[in-house]
């Protein structure tokens, strides 16, 4: 009560406070007893229990900020160890997006490299687009890299997976190296691809 009063009465002291109630100071400092610790420890569990059984996303700050509008003032340390002996910390699961279409109808194309041997840089480019997670949405990288070397030469980050990101990656890997020569593989009698 005292503690209380002193919140919000703050012109009057605790010496004052204890001589309108007609109590010592040594009254008010006394160290509660194991008792009452477990008894307060027991009232703050179950006051955590029901909010996080009311907001299942609840994490210990936001549990610490709904017992402060629920009147009990609590150190956010002590509601984190609570909430850890009683196994209530928040358990969210993320759910999986898929991003990859792996069973399409479309053509898939041969590794044109997997026979070639590389003897310098610029010699073949390799290129691949990817996703980047971020809190609310995603962004997707397209990268060119030398195949020798597999050093980054050009990459484009966007919002839009398009023609435009890879033609951003493109013209930054011109601009970093030359366009290599062409490079003639032979895939089987009488074909010939350009790969760079």
């Amino acid at each position: 009560m005292i503690a209380a009063t002193v919140v919000e009465q703050q012109e009057l002291s605790i010496s004052a406070l204890c001589e309108l109630l007609g109590v010592s100071r040594s009254w008010y400092y006394e160290k509660p007893t194991a008792e009452e610790i477990a008894q307060r420890d027991v009232e703050l569990r179950d006051a955590i229990e029901r909010i996080t059984l009311e907001f299942a996303g609840y994490g210990y700050r936001r549990v610490t900020k709904q017992l402060g509008r629920q009147g009990l003032v609590v150190n956010h340390k002590r509601v984190l160890r609570v909430m850890r002996e009683e196994s209530l910390l928040c358990q969210l699961q993320r759910r999986f997006v898929a991003t990859t279409d792996s069973k399409h109808s479309h053509q898939t194309y041969p590794n044109l490299l997997s026979g070639l041997v590389l003897d310098g840089l610029d010699e073949a480019w390799v290129a691949d687009i990817t996703y980047i997670r971020l809190p609310t949405s995603f962004v997707y990288l397209a990268a060119i890299l030398d195949a020798y070397s597999r050093r980054c030469i050009g990459w484009a980050l966007s919002r839009f997976i398009d023609a435009k990101l890879t033609l951003w990656a493109l013209e930054m890997a011109q601009r970093a190296a030359p366009p290599p020569s062409w490079v003639y593989s032979s895939l089987g009698p009488g074909s010939a691809v350009r790969v760079w």
